[in-house]
């Protein structure tokens, strides 16, 4: 043990001594999520629209006060002809428009039935059918409490319920996947160059005449960026709660000890690519192709796995972190337990003794 513990000390002076690495260790995650919990959000906010009112009426007016005081949308001008209209699409001034016509108020009272034009710039239409959504739900809602005490014969009122997240913030979808990235990343690429290093300062050859067995190596070599990285699962947590307003809903602890988890099946797959580099260059671009593309596109985190190909599906089985975004989610979204994520659990642990044991092996063959 006390050689283990000298491996384990002399990692750690490493680690300390180069602010590059400390600057990605510490910096880059809690970097990621202020940047990806804001930037990163299904919602639309604050979207620059138009309103022409030329029925100038009690219920438009209303309506366009409902919409003023939405989160959604940033009122720009009231009154514009339909050239003014196109010309601020064109321009990209606006990304809505809402046309009241003449005697709004009138066909709505004593018509029951009055009509708006919505207008969209659907250059992006992921947008475009949000905003148009918003402003659906807001008319409805408006039409709900007139008809509140005139209710039609054979009427359906659905009644949507959202679970998890019912304001539908952007939060709950992107924290889990980011705690998935930048865990992935950071072990991933910090131990990756931890064994090439050794080779490309010339101390390669203490390992190899030392009576230390290849084991201890590896583990001294992952043991410093497990304890790191586990400050970084805290660092997390702590923005998520507090700055981004996520509670966790499940236990703090069994949300701690997947996170561990899965922090040392990416250390071993770092340590892999590391037994199989030349330089540390060479095992930074592998670390980042293969991991920070697989965990954005094949893990669930940024697109539905189950819209992909069955080649693709299949392939995202072979992503740790597919398995710890779902777990993450259980845990800190819906507040389960083991017995709901113990599958997803055992695949990890299998993972990461694969991983070991063929860092392992490989690691005596270069011995020999």
């Amino acid at each position: 043990m006390k050689q283990f513990y000298i491996f384990v000390h002399k990692e750690f002076l490493h680690v300390f001594r180069d602010r590059k690495t400390l600057l990605i260790l510490f910096g880059l995650p809690i970097v990621q999520v202020i940047l990806y919990g804001f930037a990163l959000t299904t919602e639309v906010k604050n979207s620059r629209i138009v309103v022409v009112d030329h029925a100038e009426d009690p219920a438009s007016q209303r309506l366009i006060t409902r919409i003023d005081a939405s989160k959604y949308f940033d009122i720009q001008r009231s009154v514009m002809t339909p050239q003014e209209i196109e010309t601020a699409f064109k321009q990209g001034k606006v990304r809505l428009a809402i046309v009241f016509p003449v005697n709004f108020n009138y066909d709505l009272i004593h018509k029951n039935s009055a009509q708006l034009q919505v207008i969209a710039d659907a250059s992006d239409p992921n947008t475009a059918t949000t905003l148009t959504n918003y402003v659906s739900a807001i008319v409805m809602d408006y039409q709900k409490e007139l008809n509140q005490n005139n209710q039609l014969p054979y009427q359906i009122d659905t009644e949507v319920r959202m679970l998890y997240n019912p304001e539908l913030s952007g939060a709950p979808n992107f924290v889990p996947g980011v705690m998935a990235l930048v865990l992935m990343l950071v072990c991933v690429m910090m131990t990756s160059i931890s064994i090439v290093r050794e080779k490309e300062l010339g101390t390669m050859e203490v390992l190899l005449v030392s009576p230390f067995k290849p084991i201890f190596v590896v583990i001294a070599k992952a043991v410093p960026y497990l304890i790191l990285s586990f400050v970084n699962i805290i660092s997390i947590l702590l923005l998520s709660v507090f700055l981004l307003n996520l509670p966790i809903q499940g236990s703090i602890f069994l949300l701690l000890a997947e996170s561990t988890l899965f922090i040392i099946t990416s250390l071993s797959l770092g340590l892999l690519i590391s037994v199989g580099a030349d330089t540390q260059q060479t095992a930074m671009a592998s670390s980042m192709m293969s991991m920070m593309l697989p965990t954005m596109l094949l893990s669930g985190f940024l697109f539905p796995i189950e819209n992909m190909p069955v080649f693709m599906q299949v392939i995202s089985n072979f992503v740790p972190s597919r398995w710890y975004y779902i777990i993450v989610k259980a845990i800190m979204l819906k507040g389960l337990g083991f017995q709901a994520i113990w599958k997803e659990t055992m695949i990890l642990v299998a993972m990461t003794a694969v991983l070991v044991f063929i860092t392992v092996r490989k690691f005596k063959i270069r011995l020999g």
